[in-house]
């Protein structure tokens, strides 16, 4: 059964989980553009890879409790990935997205403008804001 969970379409949009995300969530390869490493932090979050999650999250912004109670409850249903842009800007990177997902049966939206930062040869994650709610 894991092998077939390896063969399938990877949960960010890629051909295979394996030939994709699961190379960095599984592998142990470092992502070498934030937008990968975006991509399999979301992939981390449908597949409920905490520690993948903590260990790509930057420690100055990593928070203390568990990530698992960030997504409400088991019942979040990731529907689908859309990267919009990536500005690499040598050392830091931005990653605009949206993420798709359902809890409880109702349809949701995560609009992120996300910061990542390569430190000796590692990207992390820092932190994001929400253009849609910035508007308001």
């Amino acid at each position: 059964m894991k092998a077939k969970a390896h063969s399938a379409a990877c949960p960010c949009g890629g051909s295979s989980y394996a030939a994709c995300c699961g190379r960095y969530i599984e592998g142990g390869e470092l992502p070498q553009t934030a937008e990968q490493l975006m991509r399999s932090r979301y992939t981390a979050y449908v597949l409920r890879k905490e520690d993948y999650l903590k260990a790509t999250w930057h420690p100055s912004t990593r928070p203390v409790e568990d990530l698992a109670a960030d997504d409400g409850t088991e019942s979040t249903k990731w529907l689908g990935l859309e990267v919009r842009r990536h500005v690499p800007a040598g050392e830091r990177a931005t990653v605009e997205f949206v993420a798709r997902f359902k809890i409880g049966g109702r349809a949701h939206r995560l609009h992120e403008i996300s910061n990542f930062v390569r430190e000796e040869g590692r990207w992390y994650y820092v932190d994001g804001s929400f253009p849609e709610t910035e508007k308001q």
